[in-house]
């Protein structure tokens, strides 16, 4: 325990541990400071990543904490990944940034580590580098921005930069108009304030144990997160002290309890790939169709944006994630450890019973929706699995056929998406190809195909789109996104063709090419694998190693199975 821990290696075990101390004390500390347990503070702040903008404030509170217990915080940095600000996708450097942290968390002299995350890709990276690293860690997450408001509308980011971007392209909006609302969209620190990827992570996070209860939902703004983040820094020392780790915390019930709660708040699509890959560096399975079963026996409890009406500061104020739980717990495993030393029914048993808000979080009785919000289709379209988020759908597209218009990469959709010529109608289903993990490559937020602006002009606001992207999770709409295997590895996402008919039947979980395999069989010898972007550096690591949308996109030679 301490500084001695991992000595650098010259030879002499004896002199690292001189020169160590010597640096050590060329930094201010003491002797009495090198006795005590080391805990890493990962700050993942950065100036192009605008969600963190707030971290040094958090990273302080944490170090109280620490000190307070009789620990020595020392703060390092690695890779942050800002959503908005990473060409060509954020997702593609997820797998770089789990592995930046877990061996700095490995390399470095910690005893115990506090990651500090919140935007979509930093929390999952984080967690799978926690699950391989293996040593005490505790998670803090930013919090959700506060709401903005324009003309008497609450606004909620991204949810609100979709739909007002859309009456844009449709020209019920004004330059002028998005001029003031991009000064409003975003009014605070934090991340989207709606239940997008963030907060969706966020949420999990502590679904599965991995951080402090109540956590997730504090706005980034208030006192009340920095006394949480100070509080998690007094609790790595507890869990260095008893030697609780995450994989005695991330365990197979606890998955099943992140799944739960991802069902009941209607969380993002990007959840599933993500929790797979959390999953997949500790060996523990987690099949797509575990996450349908789950979701046809969990209802949707939280009316929160984009599949209801509420932001994250109105389910904070509600009690946030614990206060769902409470409801779920019929439905949880009560005895998972979680980060507090404690279970998730000890942790929920000293929860208040309610603040109000009924409105916000429903019972299990009376839910929102009947089922969870998410679901898995599979069929000769996705043999390995599609998601949708059917909480956020319009109800006529749950049984369609309908026509495909195919668009063979995103450069192709961008294109011709608003060619007058364009034969598309309503009842159409539009195809993107070659949007996954190999093919975009990284697998970009590019499955929101924007509808075109001649059935935008008509008053069409949602069309059925099918990919193998993925898309933010502050999205909705009609999308089945995560087509597996993609189109650029040959999936038979590739084989489809404008003019073809599909059939998404949701009830049955099926999503179906009505093509005869005779033609896909001739279709399929003349089909050529798309050129690879990249022939080096960590793109040509990327395209060589990483794993399908079902498998989580992980890297292969990552899992505990390699």
């Amino acid at each position: 325990m301490g500084i001695g821990k991992g000595l650098t290696s010259y030879g002499d075990s004896e002199f690292s541990l001189f020169i160590r101390r010597v640096f050590s004390k060329s930094m201010g500390l003491t002797d009495t400071d090198l006795q005590r347990p080391v805990v890493g503070i990962c700050n993942t702040w950065s100036e192009l990543n605008s969600c963190h903008r707030h971290f040094r404030e958090v990273a302080e509170a944490v170090k109280r904490g620490v000190w307070q217990a009789g620990g020595l915080p020392l703060e390092f940095p690695t890779i942050s990944l800002g959503e908005i600000f990473l060409s060509p996708t954020s997702m593609l450097y997820r797998n770089l940034m789990a592995m930046d942290t877990e061996e700095m968390i490995r390399a470095q002299p910690l005893d115990g580590v506090v990651l500090l995350g919140g935007c979509d890709k930093t929390v999952p990276a984080q967690l799978m580098a926690a699950a391989s690293a293996n040593i005490p860690t505790i998670m803090v997450t930013g919090g959700p921005m506060l709401s903005g408001y324009y003309q008497g509308d609450r606004l909620g980011a991204c949810t609100d930069c979709r739909r007002f971007w859309m009456e844009y392209r449709a020209g019920s909006l004004s330059e002028e108009e998005l001029r003031i609302l991009e000064g409003a969209l975003c009014p605070s620190a934090g991340h989207c304030m709606v239940m997008g990827t963030a907060s969706t992570m966020a949420s999990l996070t502590e679904a599965l144990g991995m951080s402090l209860p109540g956590c997730a939902a504090i706005p980034a703004p208030l006192s009340e997160r920095l006394r949480l983040a100070e509080e998690s820094g007094r609790q790595i020392v507890a869990l260095i002290e008893r030697d609780i780790r995450p994989a005695q915390i991330m365990t197979p019930e606890a998955f099943e309890n992140a799944i739960r709660v991802l069902m009941a708040i209607g969380g993002s699509t990007n959840a599933v790939i993500h929790l797979v890959a959390i999953a997949g560096r500790l060996g523990i399975p987690l099949p797509l169709d575990r996450f349908d079963a789950l979701s046809r026996e969990t209802p949707v409890l939280v009316d929160i944006r984009p599949s209801g009406r509420f932001h994250m500061e109105d389910l904070a104020e509600a009690g946030g994630i614990p206060a769902v739980m409470k409801v779920l717990a019929p439905l949880l495993h009560l005895q998972a450890l979680t980060v507090t030393g404690k279970t998730v029914g000890e942790n929920l048993q000293a929860f208040p019973v309610s603040r109000g808000r009924e409105e916000v979080i429903a019972s299990l009785e009376k839910p929102f929706q009947p089922e969870g919000g998410l679901a898995i289709v599979r069929g000769t379209l996705a043999p390995e699995g599609a998601v949708i988020k059917q909480s956020a759908m319009s109800p006529q597209f749950f049984h369609h056929r309908g026509r495909a218009v195919v668009f063979s990469s995103i450069a192709d959709l961008a294109a011709r998406i608003d060619d007058p010529n364009l034969e598309i109608g309503p009842e159409d289903i539009m195809v993107l190809q070659n949007a996954g993990p190999v093919g975009a490559p990284g697998m970009p937020e590019a499955g929101f195909l924007p509808i075109p602006k001649k059935l935008l002009q008509q008053g069409v606001r949602d069309i059925i789109r099918i990919s193998d992207a993925r898309m933010s999770g502050t999205a909705f709409g009609s999308v089945v996104l995560h087509v597996s295997p993609e189109a650029a590895v040959g999936g038979p996402l590739a084989l489809v063709q404008t003019g073809d008919e599909i059939e998404l039947d949701l009830p049955h979980r099926r999503l179906d090419l009505l093509v005869s395999e005779a033609e896909l069989q001739a279709r399929r010898a003349r089909w050529k694998p798309p050129e690879r972007p990249y022939q080096r550096g960590y793109g040509r690591l990327f395209l060589d190693h990483v794993l399908q949308a079902h498998q989580g996109c992980d890297f292969d030679f990552l899992t505990a199975h390699p």
